[in-house]
């Protein structure tokens, strides 16, 4: 099966951004759908994720479509926000499925974004897609809800795959940035009880998951999207402060945390909550993880950070175009 067209909606995330170039290195025609323009990005259609219109047409044809609209979870779970984030991913949702319903030849796979943040808060044991057991609180209730919809919405002939992402790793963007200021202010120490499970993924496996769902048609429904082996708080902060050579770091209590997540109107979750998520039906399915180890992924966001493109290619490799060709087989 040959990938050539995906459309992400979204896509001026940080995850949309890295999935756009990792997707074009391989010679894939890549649209963003976004509410604003993209400075360097090859091909963007702007929508305003509320109603139809004419961007629908950039639909038609392309082999994956996909979702990652919505409003950023860095922020204040007050009520404003709360209807906004809800409405943000529902809506959008929703109006991707009645778009994609009226295409003469719509994607064959329709990949959404979830999280891996819809299970409770687990220290006692992992959870996995089979019997991993949902929170009930704000953030997972959200979850559940973007998924509903999301199933609600199907279209004839479209696979559908909602991807409950871990934390991602990737040294230009999401959360590792943030950790590693942390490192170099000497507040690089655990935050809260630092045993708080700690499951994570690095960006170009979520790259490598999508085209590996691809390529195996009878993959539907939702997949985790996570490391197969999660670490906790403690040890994830050591592994920064090793690799930057930073021999000690103050640790962060949780009241220090949740003073500086109201001064910083953020909330302080997503250090806090214990994820302890496993990938058991992707590993199920045969795909293998190019980082399934934490100090390996720590490691490679610190090459990343002194020299990459941000896709997972090297300078040296994306230079080398039998490097690219070895990448691009796979497509064929």
């Amino acid at each position: 099966m040959k990938l050539e067209k995906i459309v992400i909606a979204g896509g001026n995330g940080f995850i949309g951004n890295y999935l756009c170039r990792y997707f074009e290195s391989m010679g894939v025609n890549v649209v963003l759908l976004s509410r604003k323009p993209i400075p360097g990005a090859s091909q963007v259609v702007l929508w305003d994720g509320e109603v139809l219109g004419s961007w629908a047409q950039c639909l038609e044809g392309a082999d994956i479509l996909i979702n990652l609209a919505g409003k950023s979870v860095n922020c204040r779970y007050h009520e404003k926000n709360k209807k906004a984030l809800y409405h943000s991913r529902l809506h959008t949702t929703a109006l991707l499925g009645a778009a994609l319903r009226q295409c003469q030849r719509p994607p064959a796979l329709w990949i959404n974004a979830s999280s891996a943040t819809v299970y409770r808060h687990a220290t006692d044991r992992p959870m996995e897609e089979y019997t991993g057991e949902l929170g009930s609180d704000f953030s997972p209730e959200l979850v559940k809800a973007w998924e509903q919809t999301f199933f609600q919405s199907e279209v004839p002939g479209v696979r559908q795959i909602a991807l409950r992402m871990a934390i991602t790793l990737e040294a230009n963007g999401g959360v590792f940035p943030y950790y590693l200021g942390l490192v170099k202010a000497l507040l690089g120490g655990k935050q809260g009880m630092g045993t708080q499970k700690f499951s994570w993924i690095h960006a170009e496996d979520i790259a490598r998951a999508i085209l590996w769902m691809y390529m195996h048609p009878p993959m539907n429904g939702i997949y985790n999207l996570s490391a197969p082996n999660p670490s906790d708080n403690q040890t994830f902060m050591r592994l920064l402060r090793n690799e930057h050579g930073t021999p000690w770091g103050i640790p962060l209590s949780a009241w220090m945390l949740e003073l500086g997540a109201w001064l910083m109107n953020t909330e302080t979750e997503l250090l806090l909550k214990s994820r302890w998520v496993l990938p058991q039906r992707l590993t199920d399915s045969g795909f293998e993880f190019k980082y399934p180890h934490l100090e390996a992924c720590v490691k490679a966001c610190f090459r990343s950070e002194s020299g990459s493109f941000g896709n997972g290619l090297t300078k040296e490799s994306a230079n080398n175009p039998a490097s690219l060709v070895r990448s691009a087989r796979i497509l064929q």
